[in-house]
């Protein structure tokens, strides 16, 4: 299991600067070696009697640039560019690495068939982080002890250490990451036991999730968490001082300013929204041994006239959050398809047809009236425990306290349920 404390650093006036300077050097080295990589595909992406002397470059094909060659070419950049001898060479290893894989994404498609866009030249500013691939050992750029941290090259500084590291763990990397608000340090650790998810023997307590816009989400028991919008409360001082930027000369230490205090309402703003989701997260892996949610398409979502509330509410990242949280608990998570989950009735199976300004369901087959996110969350739950192999009794239990296997039950592809 890999773990990451982010602890804030308070580096000096000059330590500040040379960090910047470390940023703007690895951005302009990425900037070059895409280069080269884009040059290359360009050269040899066809055959050369079949090229366009009109959009394809002629001339000596170029010998096959990857992260090995590149790495090979460092020393023969700090020959001919004496300020990078100044960064810990591991540090440019890995900026190639991240080169490398954006590379592969766009490339080499996934299980799924879906490749990432293609890596983008970076603009002064766009580089933030720089790593150091080994913490605390003998040929370490990175060594933190005593809540102080000292970084080859730049020096010592201390941490804001606002919580322990844990003991126990191996210390693997080290990320400086330069914020809105001040320098941080992300320190991966890592342990080599392996959270397993409980058995489905000892699951007592289930329940199904659905996401909305009038609730942040309700659950199959009834049980409503009300949606924040912190985006919509705070988008009207977002546009003025939005507006205050066009106003100010591009460049300007004036237009910096006003930059970076746009870019901090941003950050506020995401760190409360994270927040808010790991205290719900920990809320539901404290209450339920299984959770079940909706494997959403939020991309889809988020092309509809309801995109900026959905982007607000932000369920993909939330999902997220509650399934690592779930896996350091033990706790299952289960995503089900959605397709039909608030039409659906969740007592006798009939299909009703609604649209989202109807807010309850009412079925006329069972006479069955629910609220429609409640009714959602409890075909999501049936879903799940459909899949698992389990069955439902009653709200938020199991027959008889424990996990009852479907074949048993002799009901193959019929689901019984009080509601």
């Amino acid at each position: 299991m890999i773990l990451t404390y982010c602890y804030r650093i308070k580096p000096s006036t000059e330590q500040e600067a040379y960090m910047l300077h470390t940023l703007e050097l690895l951005r302009r080295h990425w900037n070059w070696s895409l280069g080269q990589r884009l040059d290359w595909l360009r050269r040899t992406r066809c055959q050369i009697d079949r090229c366009s002397i009109v959009s394809e470059p002629i001339g000596e094909v170029p010998l096959k640039v990857n992260y090995y060659t590149q790495q090979s070419a460092l020393k023969e950049t700090k020959r001919l560019f004496p300020e990078y001898k100044g960064i810990w060479a591991e540090a440019q290893q890995v900026n190639l690495q991240r080169l490398k894989k954006a590379w592969e994404r766009w490339l080499i498609p996934d299980k799924s068939g879906r490749r990432g866009g293609r890596p983008r030249f970076k603009k002064p500013g766009q580089l933030r982080s720089f790593v150091y691939p080994r913490v605390n050992c003998p040929k370490a750029g990175a060594h933190i002890n005593d809540g102080v941290l000292k970084l080859s090259k730049i020096g010592e500084m201390p941490v804001v250490m606002h919580r322990p590291l844990p003991d126990g763990f191996k210390f693997k990397t080290c990320t400086v990451v330069h914020k809105a608000d001040g320098w941080y340090c992300c320190i991966a650790v890592e342990d080599e036991s392996v959270p397993v998810a409980k058995p489905l023997d000892e699951v007592k307590t289930v329940a199904g999730v659905d996401v909305g816009l009038k609730e942040f989400l309700t659950t199959s028991e009834g049980e409503t968490v009300a949606i924040q919008q912190f985006y919509r409360k705070t988008q009207n001082h977002l546009a003025r001082q939005q507006r205050r930027l066009e106003r100010k000369q591009k460049g300007s230490n004036r237009h910096k300013k006003q930059q970076n205090f746009i870019a901090r309402i941003h950050q506020r703003l995401g760190r409360q929204r994270k927040d808010f989701h790991y205290n719900v997260a920990h809320k539901l892996v404290k209450s339920y041994d299984l959770i079940a949610v909706e494997d959403l398409n939020i991309k889809g979502l988020a092309k509809s006239k309801l995109a900026k509330s959905i982007l607000d509410a932000a369920w993909g990242k939330f999902i997220t959050i509650l399934e690592t949280v779930a896996v350091k608990c033990g706790v299952r998570v289960v995503k089900v398809n959605p397709h039909g989950t608030s039409q659906n009735c969740s007592n006798c199976g009939t299909k009703v047809p609604k649209t989202l300004s109807v807010r309850t369901h009412e079925c006329p087959k069972c006479k069955c009236v629910l609220d429609r996110d409640e009714n959602a969350a409890i075909n999501i739950l049936n879903r799940a425990l459909h899949e698992v192999g389990l069955i439902s009794s009653a709200r938020g239990g199991l027959v008889g306290g424990q996990p009852v296997k479907r074949e048993l039950l002799g009901y193959e592809g019929v689901q019984l349920s009080i509601f």
